[in-house]
């Protein structure tokens, strides 16, 4: 399969899970009356409205690029994934609003079993879902399905919750016990939304790779006899995509001709390593002081002996 036919097959899984949890958890919050489930239940209906978010997200990017999007389409995961996030956000402040006017208030919650039974259901369905997304995201890297998998992950400890908030209330008598889960639960929901919007924002900020990324990189490049050295490294990502772009020394001697050719060569190698990268090289003669007062070479790293 695809790229883009993976990723909307996990956005499509999603949303029937979604629909299926929706009307199991609006059910078991009318019979049991608990801020936990009810909880539980808006992040599920936030989970499918984050789901056909995402689904747009990832056909958007799945476009090829065109006159008017040389780059692709790619940073609408990360638009999507934002979208999630304000989504996540708000549903956390509400939960956390029920939950201190329970406290303050007090109330009872009731019909236990059919609440558990509806929660041991969503976890049943939730790990199905799981499992086909983490197969997705091993293939594709999609920032929008890693965004939805983190949601359905925390479904699985909201449930988790909402059984142990039952329990604890109706069957052992503490009636804090579900306000109470009912806050961890909107904490949690806010942790995930700030770490799931910081990637999405690093992505729609054209953020550099990561360090060590950025190392083997110019290690590839380093066991290249003909390459002197290279300084301005750039790089980024776009949904599925990466970009980098780099000045390279070269001999000085070398004709316009050999150097087109090294530098096909030396895309060449970058795409065996790290394929699907979109490289834009410059080359400069060895030596050249850029504006900065580095020279060239003093930016790639020792060659192997």
């Amino acid at each position: 399969m695809s790229r883009g036919s993976l990723t909307r097959s996990a956005a499509y899984a999603s949303i029937a899970t979604a629909l299926f949890l929706v009307g199991l958890k609006l059910w078991a919050t009318w019979r049991t009356d608990s801020t936990a489930m009810l909880g539980s239940l808006a992040d599920t209906a936030l989970d499918l409205v984050a789901s056909i978010a995402t689904l747009v997200g990832v056909w958007v990017a799945a476009q090829p690029a065109d006159k008017n999007h040389r780059f692709g389409h790619g940073k609408a995961e990360a638009l999507a994934a934002i979208f999630q996030v304000m989504l996540i956000t708000l549903s956390a402040g509400g939960i956390a609003l029920r939950a201190i006017t329970r406290l303050i208030d007090g109330g009872e919650t009731a019909a236990a079993e059919e609440g558990i039974a509806v929660s041991m259901i969503a976890i049943i369905a939730t790990f199905a879902l799981l499992a086909w997304q983490r197969h997705v995201i091993r293939k594709t890297s999609s920032l929008a399905i890693k965004n939805d998998h983190l949601h359905y992950q925390s479904d699985l400890l909201l449930n988790l919750a909402v059984i142990a908030a039952l329990v604890l209330d109706q069957f052992m008598g503490f009636s804090a016990a579900d306000p109470l889960f009912g806050l961890g639960i909107a904490a949690w929901l806010a942790w995930g939304a700030w770490r799931a919007g910081g990637e999405a924002i690093d992505h729609l900020m054209d953020h550099e790779w990561p360090e060590e990324r950025r190392e083997e990189f110019l290690a590839v490049l380093a066991r290249h006899p003909d390459i002197r050295g290279v300084h301005d490294l750039r790089t980024r990502t776009s949904g599925a995509d990466d970009f980098v772009q780099f000045h390279m020394a070269v001999d000085p001697h070398l004709n316009i001709v050999e150097v087109h050719d090294l530098m096909d060569e030396v895309e060449a190698r970058i795409s065996r390593d790290f394929p699907g990268v979109e490289v834009l090289i410059h080359p400069d003669p060895k030596g050249l002081v850029n504006e900065e007062g580095v020279a060239a070479e003093e930016l790639l790293p020792d060659r192997p002996s």
